[in-house]
């Protein structure tokens, strides 16, 4: 069974950066990121219409070209977590984690034991097909390649903060910018880049205590810069749909001022 390329590099110190796709489903989009020079992709199920088969058939890519994928999934949960992981997706990106509660619950669906108690499957994508070895080894190493984030996107989720992230099983910590933006009552007003910006702070802050990963998402170049001089490893920036709506939007604008003049 091969080794989770995301997990390894964040855990020697290197910064990764990559971008959501929110829109572009075909399995050529990885490649395509892999060679513009991404270091991994991150899928999004909740905002999007995607397919757990299509995202089976990504997560099959991925591992074949050994191109980290991080999924999304609509909700943090034992259902959608056990798919998730034995369809092949090594790296979750979980929303909406309201506790320390519903960060052991998480931990639980993610782990075998005696970590948590994942669900047993059957030879598959998760290990590659491998049945080398005992069921401990396989076991074992399934849990050392997994690699969880959470999302803080409410006031009360920072309840809990330093509780989850002391947690074992509980790889990353990042904020949800537009929903806790919202719950906190910032969300369009002046004070809204500010405010977040403390919740970051917090997040890193806890994260660098308990020995986790500090992710942000980052809206300009400038931005990533900042936030990895302050401690954060796992940065992405923009999306497929974005990066798409400005170049067709560039030429666009070209062509309009150039039937103009």
């Amino acid at each position: 069974m091969n080794e989770n390329p995301l997990k390894q590099a964040l855990s020697h110190g290197h910064a990764q950066m990559g971008a959501w796709i929110n829109m572009v489903h075909n399995p050529g989009i990885l490649p395509l990121m892999k060679s513009a020079g991404l270091d991994f992709a991150r899928l999004d199920m909740e905002h999007t219409g995607v397919s757990i088969e299509t995202v089976a058939t990504l997560a099959l890519v991925a591992r074949g070209i050994n191109f980290p994928l991080a999924v999304r999934p609509p909700v943090a949960n034992r259902e959608w977590i056990t798919r998730l992981l034995d369809i092949g997706v090594w790296n979750l990106h979980c929303p909406q984690v309201e506790s320390a509660a519903h960060a052991r619950e998480i931990v639980q669906a993610s782990r075998f034991a005696p970590l948590g108690l994942r669900g047993q499957g059957y030879p598959g994508p998760a290990t590659d097909f491998a049945i080398g070895g005992s069921v401990a080894e396989r076991r074992t190493l399934a849990n050392a390649q997994v690699f969880v984030t959470v999302m803080f996107e409410t006031a009360a989720a920072f309840e809990d903060l330093e509780e989850i992230a002391a947690m074992e099983g509980i790889d990353a910590l990042t904020i949800g910018p537009a929903d806790l933006a919202q719950d906190l009552g910032v969300f369009g007003r002046p004070s809204q880049n500010t405010v977040l910006a403390e919740k970051q702070e917090l997040i890193l802050g806890a994260a660098k205590r308990h020995g986790k990963i500090g992710a942000v998402l980052c809206a300009t170049p400038g931005e990533a810069a900042l936030w990895r001089d302050k401690g954060a490893l796992l940065l992405a920036c923009s999306s497929d749909t974005a990066i798409l709506q400005q170049g067709f939007s560039r030429i666009a604008d070209a062509f309009g001022r150039a039937q103009s003049s």
